[in-house]
């Protein structure tokens, strides 16, 4: 994983012109009547939740990494774009069509893009990269990183230099694992 942290492009981020509208997210890519948002949720449910009618969940548990508890029932939980859409937008997603950020905005092709958490843990993630939020979870850091790199990888977008310092610093108490990164674009 340092050696795919060491080949991310270095780059300033620019917010410019950013609107979450601008990544159309959790539709229906399937049109199996569950969106995106439904479709992380049955995939990652440690107790599966019962389907109702127009693919509503209820019931169900699921492990929330970020905090390390578990939540009962769907409506606890946000899912969350690992890399943030702002924070992709600053690293590259700018430049990008409006399908391709429908692409990562509803990523099921990568099981790290995508996460189930509790709305607490989402929420005050926001739009920060790891440079000013990490899991307060200590035990999921290393994964959090390494996932973090993958999905920027990933999606070819690129860190800049106070994130590519925080996880290098993040990496280095970590086992340096190998990681497979499918290329999206």
């Amino acid at each position: 994983m340092r050696d795919v942290l060491a080949h991310l492009p270095i780059a300033q981020e620019n917010r410019t012109g950013y609107q979450r509208t601008a990544f159309k997210h959790w539709v229906d890519a399937d049109r199996d009547g569950c969106n995106t948002r439904a479709e992380v949720l049955k995939a990652e449910a440690v107790v599966a939740p019962e389907q109702g009618a127009r693919c509503a969940l209820s019931g169900g548990e699921w492990y929330s990494p970020y905090d390390d508890r578990y939540i009962n029932g769907p409506s606890g939980l946000d899912i969350d774009h690992l890399v943030p859409l702002a924070e992709a937008w600053d690293s590259g997603a700018s430049a990008w069509s409006p399908a391709e950020r429908e692409a990562y905005a509803n990523d099921l092709g990568d099981d790290r893009a995508l996460i189930a958490v509790s709305a607490a843990s989402n929420r005050s993630k926001a739009d920060q990269d790891p440079s000013t939020w990490l899991p307060p979870a200590a035990g999921y850091r290393c994964q959090y990183a390494t996932d973090w790199i993958a999905d920027k990888t990933r999606w070819g977008l690129s860190i800049d230099i106070t994130e590519h310092g925080t996880l290098a610093d993040a990496l280095a108490g970590c086992p340096d694992a190998p990681v497979t990164v499918t290329l999206a674009r």
